[in-house]
């Protein structure tokens, strides 16, 4: 069964859109994501717009995110005042990634620029997590056992202007907090992403939080910035698919409460193995097909906004 979408100009079969909600809805709620660097990358293999796909996907991720968070808030696994911090520089970042997306968008560079960029962040964060969880994983085969501190301390832990968040009872600069959330504003912006599949290796191993407040502080901060981001696109560049938005949304919310239920069926490096895979796959899909020369090889986009 079709239905037709009215931003996309276009009609896409309605299970194809229930089934990749429900599919980017539980990993959301499993591993902590928004679930955009998977969105909006599958809706454009589907033939979504790419303008539209991505900020469609950062409509969806919102409720994505605040069904997981939800669940993760009620069994005490968010740090409110580090999410507090992440947000304020996401929401300075998402001004300057709408400006970077009309730029793109108006030069037809929009494409381009979406699928290299995807394929460099999520091949270098997908091979790192993967070495990294594949060396926790073969030590406790081989039942070694391997001292870790609590905390990664590094340059950015003597930087000025120290908070004490006692939820996950670290004593850092609010100044990389605030950095770290500025770029992940940017990258939700223009790539209609919540960011996670960075956010969370940069809350594990650049500011030591603990991997427990890791997933529900990720999704709590990935709410707020990706509703702040699709008002933006909707009042400026207009690509918001509510027909979309709307049957993402319904499956992706069913599918992020049973994410939240596998959670803790997995330790957490096999979680950040599963997370790996996931994400390499993606970025060797749209390596592919930058590669191989498409039918057509030239674009319509820029002369359809002439029209």
């Amino acid at each position: 069964m079709n239905i037709y979408l009215p931003i996309a100009e276009l009609s896409v079969n309605i299970f194809i859109i229930l089934s990749l909600g429900g599919a980017v809805g539980f990993l959301s709620g499993m591993l902590g994501l928004g679930g955009g660097f998977l969105m909006t990358p599958l809706l454009m293999f589907i033939g979504i717009p790419p303008n539209v796909a991505v900020a469609t996907s950062a409509n969806q991720i919102v409720a994505a995110s605040v069904s997981g968070a939800l669940s993760h808030w009620r069994q005490g696994l968010v740090d409110v005042k580090m999410g507090m911090y992440l947000l304020l520089g996401g929401l300075f970042g998402s001004f300057t990634g709408i400006w970077i997306f009309k730029l793109l968008s108006n030069a037809g560079q929009i494409e381009t620029f979406l699928a290299i960029v995807y394929f460099i962040l999520l091949f270098s964060i997908g091979t790192l997590m993967l070495i990294e969880s594949s060396q926790v994983i073969r030590d406790r085969i081989r039942k070694r056992t391997v001292k870790r501190k609590l905390h990664y301390h590094n340059w950015a832990h003597r930087l000025p202007f120290k908070v004490r968040f006692y939820s996950s009872n670290l004593y850092i600069s609010v100044i990389p907090p605030i950095i770290i959330g500025y770029f992940i504003g940017i990258l939700s912006a223009t790539m209609g992403i919540g960011g996670s599949f960075i956010l969370i290796p940069s809350m594990i191993y650049f500011l030591g939080m603990p991997t427990s407040k890791v997933i529900g502080t990720s999704l709590f901060q990935i709410i707020f910035i990706t509703a702040f981001v699709t008002l933006l696109h909707a009042t400026s560049t207009f690509a918001v698919d509510a027909v979309l938005a709307f049957s993402l949304i319904l499956s992706s919310v069913i599918g992020a409460q049973l994410g939240v239920i596998f959670t803790n069926k997995f330790r957490g490096e096999e979680l950040r193995a599963l997370l790996a895979i996931i994400v390499l796959a993606v970025a060797f899909k749209i390596g592919t097909d930058l590669l191989i020369q498409p039918t057509d090889i030239f674009s319509i986009s820029v002369i359809k906004e002439l029209y």
